[in-house]
Protein backbone atom coordinates (compact mmCIF):
# COMPACT_ATOMS: atom_id res chain seq x y z
CA UNK A 1 0.00 0.00 0.00
CA UNK A 2 1.67 3.29 -0.94
CA UNK A 3 0.68 6.51 0.78
CA UNK A 4 3.68 8.38 0.17
CA UNK A 5 3.10 12.17 -0.44
CA UNK A 6 -0.82 11.56 0.87
CA UNK A 7 -2.73 13.82 3.08
CA UNK A 8 -4.43 11.88 5.67
CA UNK A 9 -5.88 12.26 8.83
CA UNK A 10 -5.26 10.69 11.68
CA UNK A 11 -8.55 11.34 14.24
CA UNK A 12 -8.58 10.08 17.63
CA UNK A 13 -5.10 11.11 19.43
CA UNK A 14 -5.09 8.20 22.34
CA UNK A 15 -2.69 5.22 21.92
CA UNK A 16 -4.00 3.96 18.80
CA UNK A 17 -3.99 7.61 17.28
CA UNK A 18 -0.61 7.78 18.31
CA UNK A 19 0.73 4.61 16.80
CA UNK A 20 -0.74 4.70 13.52
CA UNK A 21 0.50 8.81 12.82
CA UNK A 22 3.54 7.30 13.85
CA UNK A 23 3.52 4.59 11.10
CA UNK A 24 1.59 7.00 8.38
CA UNK A 25 4.76 9.59 9.04
CA UNK A 26 7.45 7.12 8.31
CA UNK A 27 5.43 5.93 5.23
CA UNK A 28 5.57 9.34 3.95
CA UNK A 29 2.43 10.90 4.14
CA UNK A 30 1.49 14.11 5.04
CA UNK A 31 -0.21 13.93 8.49
CA UNK A 32 -3.06 16.12 9.75
CA UNK A 33 -4.74 15.14 13.32
CA UNK A 34 -7.67 15.70 15.04
CA UNK A 35 -9.11 15.44 18.69
CA UNK A 36 -12.73 15.97 18.93
CA UNK A 37 -12.42 16.74 23.03
CA UNK A 38 -12.40 20.37 23.43
CA UNK A 39 -10.53 19.86 26.26
CA UNK A 40 -7.58 18.47 25.20
CA UNK A 41 -4.38 19.89 26.36
CA UNK A 42 -2.27 20.79 22.91
CA UNK A 43 1.11 22.07 24.47
CA UNK A 44 1.51 19.05 26.90
CA UNK A 45 0.45 16.90 24.41
CA UNK A 46 2.79 18.32 21.74
CA UNK A 47 5.62 18.52 24.05
CA UNK A 48 5.48 14.34 24.82
CA UNK A 49 5.06 13.66 21.35
CA UNK A 50 7.52 16.07 19.59
CA UNK A 51 7.61 13.65 16.03
CA UNK A 52 4.23 15.42 15.28
CA UNK A 53 5.30 19.10 15.70
CA UNK A 54 5.12 19.66 12.05
CA UNK A 55 1.56 18.11 11.90
CA UNK A 56 -1.43 20.49 11.52
CA UNK A 57 -3.56 19.81 14.48
CA UNK A 58 -7.37 20.71 15.18
CA UNK A 59 -9.25 20.59 18.24
CA UNK A 60 -12.69 20.22 18.98
CA UNK A 61 -14.18 20.97 15.84
CA UNK A 62 -13.06 19.64 12.11
CA UNK A 63 -13.32 22.52 9.81
CA UNK A 64 -14.78 21.98 5.99
CA UNK A 65 -11.23 23.65 4.35
CA UNK A 66 -9.57 20.55 6.18
CA UNK A 67 -12.11 17.93 5.29
CA UNK A 68 -11.96 18.38 1.60
CA UNK A 69 -8.13 18.08 1.61
CA UNK A 70 -8.00 14.88 3.01
CA UNK A 71 -7.31 11.75 0.81
CA UNK A 72 -7.84 9.22 3.67
CA UNK A 73 -8.67 9.17 7.31
CA UNK A 74 -7.60 6.90 10.02
CA UNK A 75 -10.13 6.85 13.10
CA UNK A 76 -9.27 5.45 16.26
CA UNK A 77 -11.54 2.79 17.76
CA UNK A 78 -12.96 4.73 20.67
CA UNK A 79 -14.66 7.57 18.34
CA UNK A 80 -18.22 6.40 16.82
CA UNK A 81 -18.70 6.35 13.00
CA UNK A 82 -21.66 8.67 13.82
CA UNK A 83 -19.83 12.00 15.19
CA UNK A 84 -20.17 14.97 13.24
CA UNK A 85 -16.33 14.62 12.25
CA UNK A 86 -16.87 11.34 10.66
CA UNK A 87 -20.25 12.18 9.26
CA UNK A 88 -18.34 15.06 7.72
CA UNK A 89 -15.52 13.27 6.08
CA UNK A 90 -17.58 10.33 4.86
CA UNK A 91 -20.09 13.20 3.21
CA UNK A 92 -17.19 14.73 1.64
CA UNK A 93 -15.92 11.48 0.11
CA UNK A 94 -12.98 10.80 1.89
CA UNK A 95 -12.22 6.97 2.50
CA UNK A 96 -12.26 6.08 6.99
CA UNK A 97 -10.49 3.19 7.72
CA UNK A 98 -9.95 2.24 11.50
CA UNK A 99 -6.30 1.97 12.97
CA UNK A 100 -6.47 -1.93 12.89
CA UNK A 101 -7.25 -1.67 9.28
CA UNK A 102 -4.94 0.30 8.50
CA UNK A 103 -2.03 -1.50 9.71
CA UNK A 104 -3.48 -4.76 8.09
CA UNK A 105 -2.88 -2.93 4.82
CA UNK A 106 0.94 -3.17 5.67
CA UNK A 107 1.08 -7.20 7.16
CA UNK A 108 3.57 -9.42 5.60
CA UNK A 109 2.90 -12.00 8.02
CA UNK A 110 -0.24 -14.92 8.89
CA UNK A 111 -2.97 -13.73 11.40
CA UNK A 112 -5.11 -14.95 13.72
CA UNK A 113 -7.40 -12.83 15.41
CA UNK A 114 -10.14 -13.15 18.17
CA UNK A 115 -12.97 -11.70 19.10
CA UNK A 116 -16.17 -12.20 21.39
CA UNK A 117 -18.05 -10.23 24.23
CA UNK A 118 -15.70 -11.59 27.04
CA UNK A 119 -12.78 -13.66 27.24
CA UNK A 120 -10.77 -12.15 24.12
CA UNK A 121 -7.40 -10.67 26.39
CA UNK A 122 -6.95 -14.20 27.87
CA UNK A 123 -7.09 -16.20 24.65
CA UNK A 124 -5.48 -13.98 22.53
CA UNK A 125 -2.69 -13.91 25.39
CA UNK A 126 -3.17 -17.80 25.17
CA UNK A 127 -2.56 -18.21 21.70
CA UNK A 128 -0.14 -15.65 21.46
CA UNK A 129 1.99 -17.82 24.73
CA UNK A 130 1.51 -21.27 22.48
CA UNK A 131 2.35 -19.73 19.19
CA UNK A 132 5.43 -18.52 20.85
CA UNK A 133 6.91 -22.06 21.15
CA UNK A 134 6.31 -22.84 17.17
CA UNK A 135 7.39 -20.16 15.44
CA UNK A 136 10.34 -17.53 15.64
CA UNK A 137 8.86 -14.63 16.02
CA UNK A 138 5.03 -14.05 16.99
CA UNK A 139 3.14 -10.35 17.92
CA UNK A 140 0.10 -9.99 19.94
CA UNK A 141 -1.62 -7.00 19.37
CA UNK A 142 -4.79 -4.92 19.02
CA UNK A 143 -7.41 -4.40 21.38
CA UNK A 144 -5.05 -6.19 23.80
CA UNK A 145 -4.01 -2.50 24.64
CA UNK A 146 -1.04 -2.55 22.03
CA UNK A 147 -1.77 -0.81 18.87
CA UNK A 148 -1.47 -2.80 15.89
CA UNK A 149 0.00 0.03 13.86
CA UNK A 150 2.91 -0.14 16.70
CA UNK A 151 4.33 -3.63 15.60
CA UNK A 152 3.01 -3.97 11.75
CA UNK A 153 6.56 -3.02 10.00
CA UNK A 154 8.32 -5.52 12.17
CA UNK A 155 6.48 -8.23 10.05
CA UNK A 156 7.42 -10.40 7.80
CA UNK A 157 6.24 -13.68 5.65
CA UNK A 158 7.71 -15.74 8.18
CA UNK A 159 5.72 -13.94 11.17
CA UNK A 160 2.73 -15.13 12.95
CA UNK A 161 0.41 -11.95 14.62
CA UNK A 162 -2.14 -12.79 17.05
CA UNK A 163 -4.73 -9.85 17.39
CA UNK A 164 -7.40 -9.28 19.56
CA UNK A 165 -9.99 -7.57 17.92
CA UNK A 166 -12.97 -5.32 19.44
CA UNK A 167 -16.30 -4.42 17.69
CA UNK A 168 -15.33 -1.28 17.36
CA UNK A 169 -11.93 -2.17 14.99
CA UNK A 170 -14.11 -4.45 13.60
CA UNK A 171 -16.92 -1.52 12.40
CA UNK A 172 -14.16 0.13 9.82
CA UNK A 173 -13.19 -3.38 8.24
CA UNK A 174 -12.46 -3.46 4.89
CA UNK A 175 -9.66 -6.02 3.74
CA UNK A 176 -8.87 -7.81 7.22
CA UNK A 177 -8.45 -11.39 6.59
CA UNK A 178 -7.11 -13.61 9.32
CA UNK A 179 -5.80 -16.96 8.72
CA UNK A 180 -8.05 -18.06 11.19
CA UNK A 181 -10.69 -16.09 13.13
CA UNK A 182 -12.59 -16.85 16.43
CA UNK A 183 -15.61 -15.44 18.25
CA UNK A 184 -16.06 -16.45 21.45
CA UNK A 185 -19.41 -15.24 22.45
CA UNK A 186 -21.21 -12.64 21.93
CA UNK A 187 -23.68 -11.36 24.82
CA UNK A 188 -25.09 -6.97 25.02
CA UNK A 189 -22.45 -4.57 25.73
CA UNK A 190 -21.91 -1.74 23.95
CA UNK A 191 -25.17 -0.43 22.95
CA UNK A 192 -24.65 2.48 23.83
CA UNK A 193 -22.30 2.64 20.74
CA UNK A 194 -23.92 0.51 18.64
CA UNK A 195 -27.42 1.61 19.24
CA UNK A 196 -29.37 -1.92 18.83
CA UNK A 197 -27.97 -5.69 19.32
CA UNK A 198 -28.28 -6.48 15.76
CA UNK A 199 -25.79 -3.76 14.88
CA UNK A 200 -23.41 -5.71 17.80
CA UNK A 201 -23.78 -8.47 16.34
CA UNK A 202 -23.08 -7.40 12.38
CA UNK A 203 -19.61 -6.05 13.76
CA UNK A 204 -18.67 -9.17 15.61
CA UNK A 205 -19.55 -11.71 12.70
CA UNK A 206 -17.22 -9.31 10.27
CA UNK A 207 -14.47 -10.79 11.58
CA UNK A 208 -15.02 -13.54 8.63
CA UNK A 209 -15.87 -11.10 6.18
CA UNK A 210 -12.65 -11.66 3.94
CA UNK A 211 -11.78 -15.12 4.75
CA UNK A 212 -12.21 -17.84 2.57
CA UNK A 213 -12.66 -21.48 2.11
CA UNK A 214 -9.02 -21.97 3.07
CA UNK A 215 -9.40 -20.64 6.36
CA UNK A 216 -10.95 -21.54 9.53
CA UNK A 217 -13.33 -19.95 12.28
CA UNK A 218 -13.54 -21.02 15.95
CA UNK A 219 -17.16 -20.79 17.47
CA UNK A 220 -18.74 -21.41 20.47
CA UNK A 221 -21.39 -24.27 19.99
CA UNK A 222 -23.23 -22.90 23.16
CA UNK A 223 -24.05 -19.41 22.17
CA UNK A 224 -27.22 -19.58 19.97
CA UNK A 225 -26.17 -16.96 17.58
CA UNK A 226 -22.77 -17.96 16.54
CA UNK A 227 -24.44 -21.98 16.07
CA UNK A 228 -27.06 -20.15 13.73
CA UNK A 229 -24.12 -17.95 12.03
CA UNK A 230 -21.90 -21.28 11.12
CA UNK A 231 -24.43 -21.97 9.02
CA UNK A 232 -24.21 -19.00 6.84
CA UNK A 233 -20.43 -19.40 6.37
CA UNK A 234 -18.35 -20.65 3.49
CA UNK A 235 -15.37 -20.98 5.88
CA UNK A 236 -14.09 -24.28 7.94
CA UNK A 237 -15.93 -23.98 11.12
CA UNK A 238 -14.28 -25.37 14.14
CA UNK A 239 -16.60 -25.77 17.55
CA UNK A 240 -16.17 -26.16 21.07
CA UNK A 241 -18.35 -26.86 23.92
CA UNK A 242 -18.23 -26.46 27.22
CA UNK A 243 -21.89 -28.53 27.71
CA UNK A 244 -21.76 -31.34 25.12
CA UNK A 245 -19.49 -34.37 23.06
CA UNK A 246 -19.32 -32.66 19.67
CA UNK A 247 -19.09 -35.52 16.52
CA UNK A 248 -16.05 -32.69 15.22
CA UNK A 249 -14.49 -29.49 17.71
CA UNK A 250 -13.30 -29.44 21.10
CA UNK A 251 -15.23 -30.02 24.36
CA UNK A 252 -15.13 -30.47 28.06
CA UNK A 253 -16.59 -33.69 29.26
CA UNK A 254 -16.94 -33.95 32.90
CA UNK A 255 -13.62 -32.31 33.99
CA UNK A 256 -11.29 -33.59 30.66
CA UNK A 257 -11.22 -31.44 27.62
CA UNK A 258 -11.22 -33.62 24.54
CA UNK A 259 -10.34 -33.20 20.64
CA UNK A 260 -12.49 -34.79 18.11
CA UNK A 261 -13.00 -35.47 14.46
CA UNK A 262 -14.95 -37.41 12.31
CA UNK A 263 -12.56 -39.85 10.95
CA UNK A 264 -10.08 -39.96 13.70
CA UNK A 265 -10.24 -41.13 17.43
CA UNK A 266 -11.06 -38.71 20.19
CA UNK A 267 -8.11 -37.41 21.62
CA UNK A 268 -7.55 -36.25 25.17
CA UNK A 269 -6.51 -32.66 25.37
CA UNK A 270 -6.11 -31.88 28.89
CA UNK A 271 -8.02 -32.36 32.58
CA UNK A 272 -9.39 -29.09 33.94
CA UNK A 273 -7.17 -30.29 37.54
CA UNK A 274 -4.17 -28.97 35.63
CA UNK A 275 -4.75 -25.75 34.42
CA UNK A 276 -4.42 -22.62 36.81
CA UNK A 277 -7.39 -21.04 35.42
CA UNK A 278 -10.37 -21.27 37.07
CA UNK A 279 -14.26 -21.53 36.09
CA UNK A 280 -16.38 -22.44 32.69
CA UNK A 281 -15.69 -19.31 31.27
CA UNK A 282 -12.23 -20.14 31.12
CA UNK A 283 -12.15 -23.39 30.10
CA UNK A 284 -14.32 -21.85 27.29
CA UNK A 285 -11.38 -19.62 26.49
CA UNK A 286 -8.93 -22.76 26.73
CA UNK A 287 -11.10 -24.13 23.78
CA UNK A 288 -11.51 -21.59 21.92
CA UNK A 289 -7.35 -20.76 22.37
CA UNK A 290 -6.51 -24.46 21.64
CA UNK A 291 -8.83 -24.85 18.69
CA UNK A 292 -6.94 -21.69 17.25
CA UNK A 293 -3.67 -22.42 17.81
CA UNK A 294 -3.79 -26.00 16.23
CA UNK A 295 -5.07 -24.59 13.09
CA UNK A 296 -2.71 -22.31 13.15
CA UNK A 297 -0.29 -25.11 13.23
CA UNK A 298 0.58 -25.97 17.14
CA UNK A 299 1.42 -29.71 17.57
CA UNK A 300 -1.24 -30.90 20.63
CA UNK A 301 2.01 -31.48 22.67
CA UNK A 302 3.12 -27.82 23.04
CA UNK A 303 -0.45 -26.64 23.49
CA UNK A 304 -0.59 -29.05 26.43
CA UNK A 305 2.72 -27.87 28.21
CA UNK A 306 1.69 -24.18 27.69
CA UNK A 307 -1.61 -24.65 29.04
CA UNK A 308 -0.37 -26.43 31.91
CA UNK A 309 1.97 -23.48 32.60
CA UNK A 310 -0.43 -20.12 31.90
CA UNK A 311 -2.01 -18.29 35.01
CA UNK A 312 -4.03 -15.81 33.30
CA UNK A 313 -4.15 -11.93 32.75
CA UNK A 314 -3.90 -9.29 35.00
CA UNK A 315 -7.58 -8.14 35.86
CA UNK A 316 -9.20 -10.75 35.10
CA UNK A 317 -10.18 -12.91 38.57
CA UNK A 318 -6.60 -11.95 39.74
CA UNK A 319 -5.64 -12.78 43.09
CA UNK A 320 -4.54 -9.97 44.92
CA UNK A 321 -3.84 -10.62 48.59
CA UNK A 322 -5.17 -13.03 51.72
CA UNK A 323 -5.32 -10.65 54.25
CA UNK A 324 -6.75 -12.39 57.60
CA UNK A 325 -8.27 -14.88 55.70
CA UNK A 326 -10.05 -12.59 53.48
CA UNK A 327 -9.11 -13.38 49.49
CA UNK A 328 -9.12 -10.31 47.78
CA UNK A 329 -9.74 -10.81 43.58
CA UNK A 330 -9.14 -8.00 40.92
CA UNK A 331 -11.98 -8.65 38.19
CA UNK A 332 -11.61 -5.22 36.97
CA UNK A 333 -11.86 -6.40 32.91
CA UNK A 334 -15.11 -7.29 33.70
CA UNK A 335 -16.74 -4.46 31.89
CA UNK A 336 -20.57 -5.86 31.26
CA UNK A 337 -22.72 -7.87 33.13
CA UNK A 338 -21.88 -11.32 31.34
CA UNK A 339 -18.11 -10.90 32.50
CA UNK A 340 -19.32 -10.58 35.79
CA UNK A 341 -21.36 -13.26 35.92
CA UNK A 342 -18.52 -15.15 34.95
CA UNK A 343 -16.49 -13.34 37.55
CA UNK A 344 -19.04 -14.38 40.05
CA UNK A 345 -19.70 -17.55 39.33
CA UNK A 346 -15.63 -18.62 39.70
CA UNK A 347 -16.08 -17.44 43.98
CA UNK A 348 -16.42 -20.55 46.08
CA UNK A 349 -17.07 -18.34 49.08
CA UNK A 350 -19.47 -16.11 50.29
CA UNK A 351 -18.43 -12.71 48.53
CA UNK A 352 -18.65 -9.15 48.89
CA UNK A 353 -18.58 -8.20 45.93
CA UNK A 354 -18.08 -4.42 44.22
CA UNK A 355 -19.43 -3.11 41.34
CA UNK A 356 -20.95 -0.25 38.83
CA UNK A 357 -19.11 2.05 36.86
CA UNK A 358 -19.89 3.65 33.45
CA UNK A 359 -23.40 3.26 32.15
CA UNK A 360 -23.09 1.36 28.27
CA UNK A 361 -27.49 1.02 28.50
CA UNK A 362 -26.97 -2.46 29.45
CA UNK A 363 -29.17 -4.27 31.85
CA UNK A 364 -27.71 -5.82 35.02
CA UNK A 365 -31.05 -7.89 36.03
CA UNK A 366 -29.50 -11.59 35.13
CA UNK A 367 -26.31 -10.48 36.93
CA UNK A 368 -28.23 -9.84 40.24
CA UNK A 369 -30.10 -13.12 39.27
CA UNK A 370 -26.60 -14.97 39.39
CA UNK A 371 -25.59 -14.06 43.03
CA UNK A 372 -27.40 -17.03 44.37
CA UNK A 373 -26.60 -16.57 47.76
CA UNK A 374 -22.96 -16.75 47.15
CA UNK A 375 -23.21 -12.47 47.49
CA UNK A 376 -22.89 -11.11 51.21
CA UNK A 377 -22.71 -7.60 50.06
CA UNK A 378 -23.48 -5.44 47.45
CA UNK A 379 -20.93 -2.10 47.05
CA UNK A 380 -21.66 0.08 44.17
CA UNK A 381 -19.76 2.84 42.78
CA UNK A 382 -19.55 4.86 39.98
CA UNK A 383 -22.55 6.45 37.63
CA UNK A 384 -24.28 3.31 37.33
CA UNK A 385 -24.36 2.86 41.38
CA UNK A 386 -28.22 3.85 41.71
CA UNK A 387 -29.22 2.16 38.58
CA UNK A 388 -27.70 -0.98 39.61
CA UNK A 389 -29.60 -0.51 43.18
CA UNK A 390 -32.45 -0.32 41.98
CA UNK A 391 -32.44 -3.80 39.63
CA UNK A 392 -30.94 -5.49 42.77
CA UNK A 393 -34.13 -4.75 44.56
CA UNK A 394 -36.45 -5.60 42.56
CA UNK A 395 -34.77 -8.73 42.82
CA UNK A 396 -34.81 -9.13 46.44
CA UNK A 397 -31.37 -8.81 47.31
CA UNK A 398 -31.49 -5.39 49.91
CA UNK A 399 -27.47 -5.61 51.26
CA UNK A 400 -26.23 -2.99 49.63
CA UNK A 401 -23.70 0.24 50.11
CA UNK A 402 -23.76 2.89 47.86
CA UNK A 403 -19.93 4.44 47.51
CA UNK A 404 -19.02 7.39 46.66
CA UNK A 405 -14.88 5.83 45.90
CA UNK A 406 -13.45 2.78 44.88
CA UNK A 407 -11.02 3.62 48.17
CA UNK A 408 -14.26 3.78 49.86
CA UNK A 409 -15.67 0.60 49.17
CA UNK A 410 -12.56 -1.17 49.83
CA UNK A 411 -12.22 -0.15 53.10
CA UNK A 412 -15.88 -1.01 53.74
CA UNK A 413 -15.23 -4.65 52.85
CA UNK A 414 -12.33 -4.13 54.99
CA UNK A 415 -14.56 -3.99 57.95
CA UNK A 416 -17.52 -6.34 56.78
CA UNK A 417 -15.17 -9.54 55.75
CA UNK A 418 -15.20 -12.10 57.87
CA UNK A 419 -12.00 -14.89 57.52
CA UNK A 420 -13.47 -17.80 54.93
CA UNK A 421 -14.97 -14.55 52.67
CA UNK A 422 -13.63 -13.26 49.79
CA UNK A 423 -13.54 -9.53 47.87
CA UNK A 424 -14.41 -9.29 44.38
CA UNK A 425 -13.89 -6.27 42.32
CA UNK A 426 -16.13 -7.37 39.15
CA UNK A 427 -18.01 -4.15 38.39
CA UNK A 428 -20.41 -4.87 35.07
CA UNK A 429 -19.28 -2.01 34.20
CA UNK A 430 -16.95 0.28 32.24
CA UNK A 431 -14.06 2.08 33.83
CA UNK A 432 -14.71 5.60 32.07
CA UNK A 433 -15.72 8.53 33.83
CA UNK A 434 -13.75 7.74 36.67
CA UNK A 435 -10.72 6.01 35.76
CA UNK A 436 -9.01 6.43 32.41
CA UNK A 437 -9.45 2.84 31.70
CA UNK A 438 -10.53 -0.86 33.48
CA UNK A 439 -6.33 -1.39 33.92
CA UNK A 440 -5.90 1.48 36.07
CA UNK A 441 -9.00 0.58 37.96
CA UNK A 442 -7.40 -2.64 38.59
CA UNK A 443 -4.35 -1.27 39.21
CA UNK A 444 -5.83 0.95 41.82
CA UNK A 445 -7.81 -1.76 43.09
CA UNK A 446 -4.76 -3.28 44.46
CA UNK A 447 -3.09 -0.41 45.36
CA UNK A 448 -6.07 0.07 48.10
CA UNK A 449 -5.88 -3.50 49.00
CA UNK A 450 -2.26 -3.52 49.67
CA UNK A 451 -2.61 -0.79 51.92
CA UNK A 452 -4.98 -1.77 53.93
CA UNK A 453 -3.44 -2.55 57.45
CA UNK A 454 -2.27 -6.24 58.78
Amino acid sequence: MDLTGKQVLVAGLGKSGIAAGALLKKMGCMVCLFDGNEKFDRSAWEKTYPVFSDCPLWIGELPDAAVQAMELAVVSPGIPLDTPAILKLQAAGVPVVGEAELAYRFEKGRVAAITGTNGKTTTTTLVGEILKKCYPEVFVAGNIGIPYTSIVEKTTEQTVTVTEISSFQLETMETFHPSVSAILNITPDHLDRHHTMEAYIRAKEGITKCQTKEDTCVLNYEDEILRKFAETLKVNVLFFSSKRPLEEGIYLQENTIWIAGKETERQRLIDVGELKLLGIHNYENVMAASGTALCMGAPIDVVQRVLKEFWGVKHRIEFVRDLHGVLYYNDSKATNPDAAIRGIGSMNRKTLLIGGGYDKNLEFDAWIESFDGKVKCLLLIGQTKDKIAVCARKHGFENIVCCDTLNEAVNICYRLAKPGEAVLLSPACASWGDFKDYTQRGELFRQYVMELPE
